[in-house]
């Protein structure tokens, strides 16, 4: 048998993609998939509308008119306000001397950075009693000078700042490396200055980068419990955020109050993901975009 016969033979052989699955086992799969998320996503996120709406839209009104949850939601605003900025000027710079520099303990700031990744949140509020309790190492300098940081707002915001800064820095370190200083370095030669090189190349090169690490970080910055509630006190109407006031509503059985207060941090979680999915789809859209790098 010659080589054309040969040739043509194989050339009517029925080519199977090794990739392909039977119609059922994609159906499965995707039912599975669906299945899932039903069961732990749509069916929570619908019952806890549910509870708040089960006397109707007057009570669930109603439950936003108390005080204390104004103040809860006005204490997790700030808290917020004050954490997300600080966090963004960090992970910015700590991206930036990462990716762009070489220094003794670079790794070191890694590591760092990913540390409150790895310790439970609950820890993390103890180690700030540790310092700043009345017992804690700092305590006694401040009680003599009248400063109140534990059961108080700068507690609160210095435990939200801390579960918080790897947010930004982590979304803005592999982006950074990936893109590389060669653009930095043309614009230094040219004559920019540092300031100028930041505003003009490395701010608009990441800035989606940043704007999703800034959604990210803003969401759990709200939705934090385990740290805030170790250094609040619990103080109503003081030291409560929006998560230690619904734990506080619904063990005093108040449930359309407290699925009520909850149903905003549900939103905050729906608006997220869309800012998400809205700041994916932008960078992956851009000019140029790096599609390998995160997000």
């Amino acid at each position: 048998m010659g080589p054309a016969a040969t040739l043509n033979r194989a050339s009517m052989t029925p080519r199977r993609r090794p990739t392909s699955e039977p119609p059922r086992v994609r159906r499965l799969l995707i039912g599975l998939a669906l299945g899932f998320l039903a069961l732990f996503l749509v069916v929570p996120l619908a019952s806890v509308f549910a509870h708040a709406l089960a006397r109707g839209w007057g009570a669930y009104l109603k439950s936003f008119h108390d005080p204390v949850t104004f103040s809860a939601i006005k204490l997790t605003v700030i808290a917020a306000a004050i954490a997300v900025p600080l966090n963004c000027v960090f992970g910015v710079a700590a991206a930036w001397a990462i990716a762009k520099f070489r220094f003794p303990g670079k790794q070191l700031l890694i590591t760092l950075i990913d540390l409150p990744f790895s310790v439970s949140p609950v820890i993390s509020g103890l180690i700030f009693v540790l310092l700043f309790g009345a017992q804690g190492a700092l305590g006694p300098w401040l009680i003599e000078r009248e400063i109140q940081i534990i059961f108080a707002v700068p507690g609160i915001v210095l435990a939200t700042t801390f579960v918080t800064f790897p947010f930004v820095a982590r979304e803005l370190i592999p982006l950074m490396q990936a893109q590389g200083r060669s653009e930095e370095e043309a614009a230094i030669v040219l004559g920019a200055s540092g300031w100028k090189t930041f505003w003009r190349v490395t701010l608009p090169n990441i800035k989606w980068g940043l704007l999703y690490g800034v959604i990210l970080c803003n969401a759990r910055a709200m939705g934090e419990f385990g740290a805030v509630s170790v250094v609040s006190g619990h103080i109503r109407g003081e030291t409560n955020t929006i998560p230690l006031h619904i734990e506080i509503l619904y063990n005093e059985y108040n449930f359309v109050g407290a699925f009520a207060v909850a149903s905003l941090l549900t939103l905050l979680a729906l608006v997220t993901l869309a800012l998400k999915t809205w700041v994916e789809w932008k960078n992956a859209s851009a000019p140029g975009a790096n599609h390998g790098s995160s997000p």
